[in-house]
């Protein structure tokens, strides 16, 4: 599979969300959105990337966009996790991992020389025409909301 870049058409999906909605990209056709892709629910690094765009949710809101999340928890997990942490955005729950495969951010991990799959944590800003206007690979969750914010006029 071509690797994605940034002007390419964003892939489409669909997957369900914590409170058992099911979405899809052409679901925010004209608007911005902010995809964001972590390993796992309610573990150290992805709450704290959570609360960061919990945090900057309205600011987010006043420049338009939709904020999604993506892990391959399942709903429950998710329900869980949004709940704990007040998240006002949906999380996609990515079972079947279709949507981190098209995105290409399911990768060969390692921790302590042990190889692994496992998602490589990566946000897509999708503008409101469809196509990928930046792509941030490997972030860091503490920092990572500041850079979107900037790209997003």
């Amino acid at each position: 599979m071509k690797a994605l870049v940034e002007g390419s058409k964003a892939p489409a999906f669909q997957a369900e969300t914590q409170d058992g909605t099911t979405l899809k990209l052409a679901d925010f056709a004209g608007k911005t959105v902010v995809l964001y892709f972590y390993p796992k629910d309610s573990t150290p690094g992805c709450t704290t990337e959570a609360c960061s765009f919990r945090d900057a949710h309205s600011a987010l809101l006043k420049k338009g966009v939709v904020v999604l999340g993506v892990s391959p928890d399942s709903v429950k997990s998710h329900a869980n996790f949004a709940g704990k942490n007040s998240l006002p955005f949906p999380l996609l729950a990515d079972v079947d991992k279709k949507i981190v495969a098209a995105y290409g951010v399911w990768v060969e991990k390692s921790l302590y020389g042990r190889k692994y799959m496992g998602v490589e944590r990566s946000t897509f800003v999708i503008g409101p025409d469809g196509k990928i206007v930046k792509i941030f690979r490997k972030v860091k969750a503490a920092t990572h909301v500041a850079e979107v914010l900037e790209v997003i006029p």
